[in-house]
């Protein structure tokens, strides 16, 4: 026993070295390709961002909060969140005090890759490493937290909804064997150490399976077994990893500085869009969360899929699930890793539409750096073309324009102007450049400082893709809220319960949750939809989808109306003409405009 810690070698550690070796070198050929396929400016502005001391720390922070803790899973779900942080944080200080070791008791051996995760087969327990008790303590303690894990990870195996989830993802082949060999790791490797602990050094955990070992099979026990399975274990797993949903666990770590220099989706296969890809945990919260999935025939169209196509080049499938989505984006809102699933939809359609080679802007100013306007004072209004089929709405802002003194013109009142957004989700970014450009002009042309938008859609498109120097764009929601706290506007409260309805795009799409809220504390009373804010249900009208027809769009508006009126308001408020018109249709209380709650209730000397 002795003359294995003198060699500090044993063949057993092949297996583990050549899934290591393997792993490593494939995710450095990997960054090197990703880093390739960036285009120039994007790829300085992320090598820039490693040294700058802000980012950095910010990289630090985020990596061990989602890629080891999982915090956004433990909000969303607690046993959810423990079972993914034990693993991987449980894992991770197992690496790390295992190397500690090594450098405190024989630093002459830290330069074996694999002697830190043997460390207990190699030491020999001696006066030197009986010191290290409070280390054997922590690495049995992290041990027994990782094996905890894995038994919740069989449990969710079983009973999903025990951990807050309806569905979980299809496992491929060589998912189920990336599963099995990750979840014989650790078991393995207290058996191993189990076995071991007489000789090396143990803690409660391993040296009383010791006891048991010793007392069952007697002290002439072949160790070498659990040690060769507990390395062959490492090295499948590390081995199959790469071609597995467990490639997140590296692409995480890239993904998140790539995200935090601001670098945004360029092409639908290459650079960010490929990290953001092969990080999709196929953890499966985006099924349950999408609109879709009211219908059980559609939880295949959810992202987790659409990245598993991607990965087999599945064309066929990528786009039916890329034109069948709303593009609601709900998926990126709850997705634990920031896989944004709504613009690699976008990006699947520019690609058939522009070739394998097109550049799609999900972000940025499109319309050059026109000169800003010479006035100040006016607001020009831009209905959209969804207000323009809903007259309410319009007539309900003309009245508090009036009534709040506010100088303003109506840009589109003949109709006929496009923000560009449908052109952009079919992917026809062409076209919508040049709807952009057009628009540009007018509204510049205008002399207005403040561009007013009823339309959520229109409102992110205008902040997003418009270069409008000197000009405000502002929801008229947000709006309302600024006018009222000023005293222009003033209403009166009446004794209705409103429920507001969170717009797709305007609380995912821009984060405005609040300020439509605090109106509707001043109109009446306000309860909350079941789901709201970020977890605010589409209401299947949405015109992101380009196959999807009535009848499934019914299912998904029906169930949206009874997340809405869970706590029976008297009335369903919006601030978007899309969701009013759909709503409306099937809703069995009033729909209205927010601006039309505001108009109804104006003071008598407002009006």
């Amino acid at each position: 026993m002795r003359e294995r810690f003198l060699t500090g070698y044993n063949n057993f550690v092949l297996p583990f070295l050549i899934g290591m070796v393997f792993i490593l070198t494939y995710c450095l050929v990997c960054l090197f390709r990703i880093l390739h396929q960036l285009p120039h400016e994007d790829r300085k502005r992320f090598l820039l961002s490693l040294v700058n001391p802000k980012i950095l720390l910010k990289n630090i922070r985020d990596i061990f909060c989602d890629c080891l803790l999982h915090l956004k899973i433990w909000k969303r779900n607690k046993l959810l969140g423990y079972m993914h942080s034990s693993i991987a944080f449980g894992w991770f200080m197992l690496i790390v005090i295992g190397h500690i070791e090594v450098f405190l008791y024989v630093p002459h051996r830290a330069k074996f890759l694999y002697y830190p995760i043997f460390f207990r087969y190699f030491v020999a327990e001696t006066e030197s490493t009986l010191r290290g008790g409070f280390f054997f303590f922590l690495m049995d303690f992290f041990l027994l937290v990782v094996l905890s894990g894995i038994f919740l990870a069989m449990l969710k195996r079983l009973r999903s909804r025990m951990f807050g989830m309806r569905r979980t993802t299809n496992q491929s082949l060589l998912d189920t064997i990336g599963l099995y060999s990750l979840w014989s790791i650790f078991p393995l490797r207290l058996l191993a150490e189990g076995f071991t602990a007489e000789i090396s050094g143990g803690s409660f955990l391993t040296k009383s399976l010791n006891h048991v070992f010793t007392a069952f099979l007697g002290n002439h026990v072949n160790m070498l077994p659990t040690w060769w399975a507990y390395s062959i274990a490492l090295g499948v797993f590390f081995c199959v990893l790469p071609f597995t949903r467990y490639m997140h666990i590296p692409s995480e770590m890239l993904l998140i500085p790539l995200r935090n220099a601001g670098l945004k989706i360029r092409n639908a296969r290459k650079g960010l869009a490929k990290v953001q890809v092969y990080s999709c945990p196929s953890c499966g919260l985006c099924i349950d969360a999408c609109p879709m999935s009211v219908m059980k025939t559609h939880a295949k169209d959810t992202t987790v899929y659409l990245n598993r196509q991607i990965r087999r080049g599945n064309e066929k499938r990528i786009e039916e699930i890329s034109d069948k989505c709303l593009l609601c984006g709900k998926c990126t809102a709850i997705c634990p890793v920031g896989v944004q699933g709504d613009a690699l939809r976008v990006a699947q359609r520019a690609m058939r539409n522009s070739g394998m080679d097109s550049v799609w802007k999900t972000s940025g100013k499109i319309a050059g750096t026109p000169e800003p306007p010479q006035s100040q004072g006016k607001t020009l209004y831009f209905a959209g073309c969804m207000t323009a089929l809903t007259p309410s709405i319009l007539k309900s802002v003309e009245t508090l324009f009036r009534a709040s003194g506010n100088e303003y013109e109506i840009l589109d009142r003949d109709g006929g102007i496009c923000c560009g957004r449908p052109m952009m989700t079919a992917g026809r970014t062409e076209e919508a450049e040049g709807m952009i450009r057009r628009n540009t002009e007018l509204i510049l042309d205008s002399g207005a400082d403040t561009l007013l938008v009823s339309c959520p859609i229109c409102y992110r498109v205008f902040t997003e893709n418009y270069n409008l120097p000197g000009v405000r764009v502002v929801h008229h929601s947000v709006w309302l809220k600024e006018m009222l706290d000023s005293g222009a506007l003033e209403i009166a409260p009446d004794n209705q319960r409103y429920v507001w309805h969170d717009p797709c795009e305007l609380g995912r799409g821009c984060g405005i949750y609040e300020q439509p809220r605090e109106v509707l504390k001043a109109a009446g009373e306000l309860v909350e939809a079941g789901m709201h804010h970020k977890e605010s249900l589409c209401c299947g009208g949405s015109l992101g989808s380009l196959t999807l027809n009535f009848e499934k769009r019914r299912a998904m508006t029906q169930n949206a109306l009874e997340n809405i009126t869970a706590e029976n308001p008297d009335v369903i408020v919006t601030g978007c003409p899309l969701c009013l018109n759909t709503f409306g249709r099937f809703a069995d209380r009033p729909v209205k405009d927010i601006s039309e709650i505001a108009a109804a209730l104006l003071k008598s000397d407002c009006k």
